[in-house]
């Protein structure tokens, strides 16, 4: 089976969709049966760049043609089809959203989530242009792939879609994550960092809910002046500036973007780690924190449930107060052996190659093999 991939969330600073994206593609090398694989990018910008993006053994082809005119066609037409762009595949799976039409390849479409319908103003202006193209690509499609089960659930109600359509692909932790080691002293320096501290991890935007995040830590630290710092890691999105009324000087530090190794060493050192998210389709980095064996505070959603169980620490996203006093409590609470052992198991529920594998069963439908 010869597959077609949009690759283009692996270009630039990798986030959510771009790290499931590159861990989806080295992971489908590794099966069995694997598929071979072409990456192609919609995008004029960066493109030179996808060659050394993708892993060995993955064929590149594209063309320049920018991404908001293939957005803008593909948004009203069939055209162009995406053998165009990336030659002959017997699959097509559009990763981020977006499937194009295609002439005779089998379409996958994967649907992280309905950000651009549910909280709209949340998300980045070129987001809202889903709502033209997910329900086209989602006509196109032979198969749906969602992170979660409850995700799934709410794309099928909102577009009408048949269940046997829908395909949970949930990413996955690294091994890594397992036997990830806090910062060293040097290099806490390096970064700014103090030796405890409590951490948030994402891109700065207004999804993520941290203005909640720092009124509760504010809040808490009026009330106990010795709670640590808190951290937030993570790359510059957008929306309004955040704001820090009430919180002291020097007790709130961005780190900026941080290549994996030195994301994995400081979520590994945190005191807790805060996930206050109004919304989201899976949410990798408390599971990644769960892995670490870190205590984690989550937003109460359907997808969080699914996803962390009773691993978390579960309060409501627009509850200042009670994330408040579910980061007094953690930051209080010992570490038991036992404790730490159920996050890791908990984390270990969700892996690449369970992934790599559902996505594969995808394929073959697609495909019309199974």
């Amino acid at each position: 089976m010869l597959v077609g991939l949009d690759a283009t969330p692996l270009l630039g600073e990798l986030t959510g969709i771009g790290i499931y994206t590159r861990r989806l593609v080295s992971e489908l090398g590794m099966l069995a049966d694997h598929p071979d694989l072409v990456a192609t990018a919609f995008t004029l910008r960066g493109r030179g760049a996808l060659a050394s993006a993708v892993p060995p053994g993955v064929a590149v082809r594209s063309r320049p043609v920018p991404a908001r005119l293939l957005r803008a066609a593909w948004a009203r037409v069939e055209l162009p089809p995406v053998e165009w762009l990336c030659g002959r595949v017997d699959v097509f799976h559009g990763t981020n959203f977006v499937l194009p039409p295609s002439r005779r390849a089998g379409g996958v479409v994967s649907v992280h989530d309905l950000s651009y319908l549910r909280y709209p103003l949340t998300v980045h202006a070129n987001s809202l242009r889903y709502r033209e193209l997910v329900p086209r690509s989602i006509d196109r499609a032979a198969a749906v792939c969602v992170l979660t089960a409850a995700m799934g659930d709410e794309i099928a109600a909102e577009y009408g879609i048949e269940p046997g359509k829908i395909h949970v692909t949930a990413p996955g932790v690294d091994e890594s994550w397992y036997t990830a080691t806090p910062l060293t002293a040097a290099q806490r320096t390096r970064l700014g960092l103090p030796d405890r501290y409590v951490l948030a991890v994402g891109t700065l935007e207004p999804r993520k809910n941290l203005r909640h995040l720092v009124a509760a830590y504010a809040q808490l630290r009026r009330a106990e002046p010795s709670t640590p710092p808190l951290v937030l890691a993570g790359p510059a999105g957008w929306g309004p500036q955040l704001a820090v009324d009430g919180v002291p000087k020097g007790s709130l530090l961005l780190t900026g973007y941080l290549p994996d190794d030195q994301l994995r060493g400081v979520v590994a050192g945190a005191a807790c780690l805060a996930y206050p998210t109004l919304y989201e389709g899976f949410g990798l980095p408390p599971v990644e924190a769960l892995a670490c064996g870190v205590p984690v505070i989550a937003s109460d959603l359907p997808v969080t449930r699914e996803v962390l169980g009773d691993a978390a620490v579960l309060v409501a996203p627009d509850d200042v107060d009670a994330l408040s006093q579910a980061l007094r409590v953690q930051l209080a609470a010992p570490w038991h052996a036992e404790v730490v052992q159920a996050r890791q198991d908990r984390a270990r529920l969700w892996t690449w190659r369970g992934c790599a594998e559902a996505t594969m069963a995808a394929y073959q439908v697609a495909a019309g093999q199974s």
